[in-house]
């Protein structure tokens, strides 16, 4: 699959409580500023894929239709869901139908609104009896609280993740949050889930990203500087890794299962990659993403926070975006807009937030919690 796909154009609204726009405004805003982007006509998309988590306001499997929203009638339009993983994974699809020869140009849409849900974001999940009262924070604090137990990481630490975060997320004005904070102000701020405080969890938002692929050989139609997929992983490790008794509680080994089948396809090996934008659904998540993607080595990512390698200027940025911590995570977004990212960091078009001389960029998912993931990698040379 290296090199045989190009993403030539990408489009994403503005993440918040968007109160005013519905899912189908979302899904039609995203999908014609990618068209715009790559100049394509809608008339020429060959297949579509949805990736949505719970498109409707209780949930469930039929909701809104992509086709109705954009007109695409006539054509294949297939809905994706894969935890928050949904995404990666719909651009995951995409690339696998042109890579087979199936279709030549193909859209793909991330979008979610859970603002305007009845239960205020997302539905428990989980086992049916053991799964009863948890929520994410809660699962994730678990880990973070071994993770903290085992390597001795303080949660002044984890207040410096949000910080970056948030001095990113503050420069980009797609970012539902863009509000700059001090180690302080995160570590005074009203306790979620031990150790997480309120600055230390993404917020609920609504959003929309989406992106057009095409098969490399027409790519030059529509930019002269396309962005090339070099590799794709997808692991689902275990449904339920929360309730398996030989889980460490120190990282999720879907990340590392699903990164090293993407190094592998594009060729290369994590130190290659000059960027990143990682699942930071809570700042111990960033941590242990860096750790699992095989950037470093378990226990040491955290002191690459301390160092400031991960910062704008280290010597791996992640979250140049300014992550979830920044954006939100609408579930079927979120995937989807971190390639957008990626793809606008790679042509340098991301001002004061910009990458030096950014050649390879990585977009990771983590869900299930923790029992799937998926990683893509581009480069923007062939």
């Amino acid at each position: 699959m290296r090199d045989q796909i190009a993403v030539v154009g990408v489009g994403c609204t503005r993440f918040g409580d968007l109160f005013e726009q519905g899912y189908e405004d979302l899904i039609c805003d995203a999908a014609f500023q990618a068209y715009d982007d790559a100049g394509v006509d809608p008339a020429d998309i060959g297949a579509a894929y949805l990736g949505t988590y719970m498109p409707g306001p209780s949930g469930g499997k039929a909701a809104v239709s992509l086709a109705d929203a954009l007109r695409l009638y006539d054509r294949p339009v297939t809905r994706v869901e894969n935890y928050c993983a949904t995404g990666t994974d719909a651009v995951r699809n995409a690339c696998m139908a042109i890579a087979s020869g199936t279709y030549d140009i193909v859209l793909v849409v991330g979008a979610e609104k859970l603002k305007d849900r009845g239960g205020r974001g997302l539905p428990r999940f989980g086992h049916p009896l053991l799964g009863k009262g948890n929520s994410a924070p809660g699962l994730f604090a678990l880990a973070a609280n071994r993770y903290m137990h085992t390597y001795g990481m303080g949660r002044e630490t984890l207040a410096k993740v949000a910080v970056k975060n948030h001095y990113n997320g503050a420069r980009n004005p797609k970012a539902h949050l863009r509000s700059e904070v001090t180690v302080d102000k995160v570590l005074a701020a009203p306790m979620i889930s031990s150790p997480f405080g309120l600055f230390d969890c993404c917020p609920t938002t609504d959003g929309a990203a989406a992106a057009i692929l095409c098969r490399a050989d027409l790519a030059p139609r529509f930019k002269s500087e396309p962005i090339w997929v070099k590799g794709v992983g997808l692991s689902v490790t275990t449904g339920r890794p929360y309730y398996d008794p030989t889980f460490d509680y120190l990282g999720f080994r879907s990340t590392a299962v699903a990164s090293r089948s993407a190094y592998e396809m594009a060729g290369i090996a994590p130190g290659d990659i000059d960027f990143a934008e990682v699942h930071d659904c809570f700042t111990w998540t960033e941590i242990s993403n860096v750790e699992d993607l095989g950037f470093c080595a378990k226990g040491e990512a955290w002191h690459w926070v301390e160092e400031g390698r991960t910062t704008l200027g280290g010597d791996l940025p992640i979250n140049p975006s300014g992550g979830l911590k920044s954006f939100g995570h609408p579930i079927g977004a979120s995937g989807v807009r971190m390639i957008y990212e990626c793809v606008q960091q790679l042509r340098g078009d991301c001002g004061e937030r910009q990458v030096a001389d950014a050649q390879l960029g990585l977009a990771h998912n983590v869900g299930g919690p923790g029992a799937v993931s998926c990683v893509v990698v581009l480069g923007n040379e062939k």
